[in-house]
């Protein structure tokens, strides 16, 4: 008897700390859509349509609209350039970080970089490279190279020069080196730099798209702007903010776990 009424309370100690962990992630949330749909319903304008009315229109144009190809077009475009600024903004960080001279040649071409707005990238690549994907994707990846670069050559100048002289003492492989030293050792810089870049790189992905192509997500921001259908342009750029909202919460929060459990 007194077992089976412990269940019940054993259930309900475990249950409620995950009921308040949920609610508390998601009250700012709640709190925008419920400024938001006070704000709209007051002012009764086309401009700032509900979010009842985003989330239908959105919906219909999953469902018979060309929101899905464009979304998918968009997210090969920021998988993409996001993967090549990590990966050689990866390189270039470490070999910056462990090199002085190296450091001393590249850095102010990293601060001119660094001071280019992304417009002005986007631009230079459509002249140059003409209205090509390859542009679109070399001025995305420039755009975002510099900040993985600075990130990356911070943590690498921040190593455990202990750990280092004990792995070149006891003779460590160059494979165990890479993997079981400086990985791990980056791995929180790595993790911040992919976190910033990941926000950063679909925001310059919409503007490339907005310039100079014909499709993707910032390509039809651009037609639903000059026709004023302001609720499309929400459903439309809302979609998308979903979809990285999930990629950084499911996805990147795992990553930040792991990282944090190997530091502890």
């Amino acid at each position: 008897m007194i077992a089976a009424g412990l269940v019940p309370s054993l259930r309900r100690h475990t249950l409620a700390p995950a009921w308040r962990g949920w609610i508390a992630r998601s009250a700012p949330a709640l709190t925008i859509l419920l400024a938001w749909q006070v704000v709209s319903t007051g002012l009764a304008s086309p401009r700032l349509p509900t979010p009842a009315a985003v989330v239908a229109t959105m919906g219909e144009e999953a469902l018979h609209g060309p929101l899905l190809y464009h979304l998918g077009v968009t997210l090969l475009r920021v998988t993409v350039s996001f993967s090549l600024a990590m990966a050689v903004g990866t390189v270039l960080g470490i070999a910056m970080g462990s090199s002085a001279r190296l450091n001393r040649w590249l850095d102010p071409w990293l601060q001119l970089f660094l001071t280019i707005p992304a417009m002005v990238v986007a631009i230079l690549a459509y002249v140059w490279l003409g209205l090509t994907e390859t542009a679109a994707i070399v001025a995305v990846t420039l755009s975002k190279l510099p900040n993985v670069v600075v990130i990356l050559r911070e943590g690498r100048r921040r190593h455990d020069r202990e750990l280092a002289d004990m792995a070149h003492a006891f003779r460590f492989p160059p494979r165990n080196l890479v993997f079981d030293l400086l990985i791990p050792e980056l791995a929180p810089f790595l993790l911040a730099a992919a976190r910033s870049g990941l926000s950063l790189v679909w925001k310059i992905v919409l503007l490339v798209e907005l310039l100079g192509r014909s499709s993707g997500i910032g390509f039809q921001l651009n037609v639903y702007f000059q026709m004023f259908d302001m609720t499309r342009v929400l459903a439309y750029a809302a979609s998308f903010m979903l979809i990285i909202l999930a990629i950084d919460s499911v996805l990147l929060a795992w990553m930040d776990r792991r990282v944090s459990r190997w530091q502890r």
